[in-house]
């Protein structure tokens, strides 16, 4: 084994825990396997339950006390890098600062498009938005794009144009880590350096895949929200169901797992034609037990995504993704290969996929194959743990 780091991993942990928060506890359990010393300094959302909105807005733009958190982890720990991953709120950009004056490398994975965009994923009234892209984020605040609110809006924008105009991003980090290169390309084109956006994606343990009974139905699984897509999926079953008597091959059964502010419109609508079966949250051991399953994995995203961990989880069981030809999901499914795609917001389009998918099984079993041998070159474990202690190595040498 190369030589051991010692990394102070810093997030900011979100209400509802989520992909980001699955993505950094992994991570880190990765790199202790490995024998690499790893603290973490966390702050909670919840934590503004009990802040003054003022309070909070501040802290937001140079939070003192995570400064002085940072600071005192770094020598606690003998910190030779630290590990960033979300800031925003409670964190804020004040950590960087605390990294410079300890003369500590960083290393920050974009889990989003926060910094180009305040409601960091580019969507606005159920479409593409890049009006921000490249250019001082005040359209946001004019729509009020952040939790629609132009009040929380504006203390983002004013957050990203206050340490864009203090060199921030640009002097504060030595290796930010994009997830795909249609990450790292949008990145850049908000004005990050070339040279310090690398390249490096999510990665799932899993063990070897084993023979399993013919598949059917088809799986979504994430957060019941709008910019994911189910209203499209809820209108492509439905369209399916209606159409009449369909083919023998053809069964329509789509489960759906997660839990967010969808959920209650979801059950409303479960009980008409083409209603989706809702499975709340689930466990992940459970989750993977229907992925080996399932014919597909649906991903109707209707904003860019960057990487859905979910993705992953699906290559590895070996489970083909019917997936919106958007942003990253362009690239990370190939049509015909690991999955199908179809145009974003186009519910015909999707149920025409689906339609094709039942019908054609073996297929579709060929394509979970190639999913599979995609995760085992692209997305393992021991393949992400060398390209990231790579770039810490980049990142010290760079300091």
């Amino acid at each position: 084994m190369s030589e051991a780091w010692r990394v102070l991993v810093l997030h900011n942990a979100y209400q509802l825990a989520g992909g980001e928060d699955a993505v950094v506890a992994a991570e880190v359990a990765l790199l202790r396997e490995h024998g690499h010393a790893v603290a973490q300094l966390t702050r909670h959302n919840d934590e503004l339950a009990g802040m003054a909105p003022i309070s909070a807005a501040l802290q937001a733009l140079w939070s003192r006390d995570s400064a002085r958190r940072t600071a005192e982890a770094i020598a606690q720990h003998r910190a030779q890098l630290v590990h960033v991953h979300n800031t925003w709120p409670l964190l804020s950009p004040s950590v960087y600062s605390a990294c410079r004056t300890a003369g500590v490398p960083v290393v920050q994975t974009l889990h989003n498009f926060r910094l180009a965009c305040p409601q960091a994923m580019f969507l606005r009234d159920g479409r593409v938005c890049t009006d921000c892209l490249g250019r001082l984020p005040w359209p946001a605040v004019q729509h009020a794009c952040y939790r629609d609110s132009r009040t929380q809006t504006a203390v983002l924008a004013t957050t990203l144009a206050l340490h864009r105009g203090l060199g921030t991003w640009q002097r504060g980090v030595q290796r930010y880590i994009a997830l795909n290169e249609f990450c790292r390309a949008k990145l850049i084109e908000a004005g990050l350096p070339a040279q310090r956006v690398v390249v490096k994606p999510h990665f799932v343990d899993a063990p070897e895949l084993a023979e399993s009974e013919a598949r059917k139905g088809f799986l979504y699984v994430g957060r019941l929200a709008p910019e994911k897509g189910l209203q499209v999926l809820q209108d492509a079953t439905r369209a399916l169901a209606l159409r009449g008597p369909a083919p023998a091959p053809m069964q329509v059964q789509v489960q759906v797992a997660g839990t967010g502010p969808l959920a209650a419109a979801l059950v409303a609508g479960s009980a008409l034609p083409g209603g989706l079966q809702l499975l709340g949250e689930l466990p992940l051991t459970e989750v993977q037990q229907r992925m080996a399953r399932a014919m597909a994995l649906v991903l109707p995203s209707i904003c860019l995504e960057s990487f859905p961990r979910v993705l992953v989880e699906a290559f590895a069981a070996g489970l083909p993704v019917i997936a919106s030809r958007l942003g990253a999901l362009a690239e990370l499914v190939q049509h015909g290969e690991t999955g199908l795609l179809f145009a974003p917001g186009d519910a015909q389009g999707l149920a025409e996929q689906m339609d094709w998918a039942a019908a054609h099984p073996a297929e579709m079993a060929r394509m979970g194959r190639r999913a599979r041998a995609v995760y085992e070159a692209e997305y393992t474990p021991q393949r992400n743990l060398a390209r990231l202690l790579a770039i810490y190595a980049e990142a010290a040498a760079q300091k």
